[in-house]
């Protein structure tokens, strides 16, 4: 993948629609690694994600709808967003049909689009750490809680499809105690915006 240029923006491909997500959220996850995210015209290309599915313990939904996780369990195509450990904001895409309550957590992207915005949020200037992680690129982004359960395809977010072909890497996934041995984590390999490299 095309380093971040300063003097030019990476072209966007097609938009997402909903219908986009409503498959299995394995397939999903990985078919989102190169698409590009925007809030408000912010973002950046999809450099990293995590599926997480109902029938595995280190999914929110796992023990059925709450007050927290109900969106899950909609139909496929909008904005899961929820606060970790009380810090951080983080940005899910709900999948499957309805009633399935699986998502994909974006985990890092690269940034192309709204730097100024985005170091200006972060308060940092190295632009390979300002959306290397979950809390970190909704800082960047401007994500709140506020963005819950709005759908994938409509202002204020958008989703561009990649525009080119990506080598995508497996891994397993991050920061849980549970389920962790299954290989759900996707990403770009030999990115620099990840949150964490994969095993080569």
């Amino acid at each position: 993948m095309a380093p971040v240029s300063k003097t030019s923006t990476p072209r966007l491909g097609k938009a997402l629609k909903r219908s986009f997500f409503d498959r299995d959220v394995r397939e999903v996850a990985r078919d989102l690694i190169g698409a590009t995210m925007l809030v408000d015209g912010v973002g950046g290309i999809i450099v990293e994600v995590e599926a997480y599915h109902h029938t595995e313990p280190a999914a929110h939904s796992y023990n059925g709808p709450t007050p927290r996780n109900q969106i899950m369990f909609g139909p496929p195509g909008f904005a899961y967003v929820y606060r970790s450990y009380g810090i951080h904001w983080c940005v899910n895409f709900v999948c499957e049909e309805a009633g399935s309550a699986s998502a994909v957590l974006i985990r890092a992207l690269e940034p192309t689009h709204g730097l100024a915005a985005m170091r200006r949020r972060r308060h940092l200037q190295e632009v390979h750490a300002l959306c290397s992680g979950p809390g970190k690129l909704t800082e960047a982004l401007g994500i709140t809680i506020a963005h819950n359960t709005l759908p994938l395809d409509r202002p204020p977010i958008a989703l561009h499809a990649r525009t080119e072909d990506v080598e995508v890497a497996t891994g397993i996934r991050i920061g849980i105690t549970k389920a962790v041995e299954l290989p759900w984590r996707y990403g770009v390999r030999g990115s620099k915006f990840l949150s964490k490299p994969f095993p080569k």
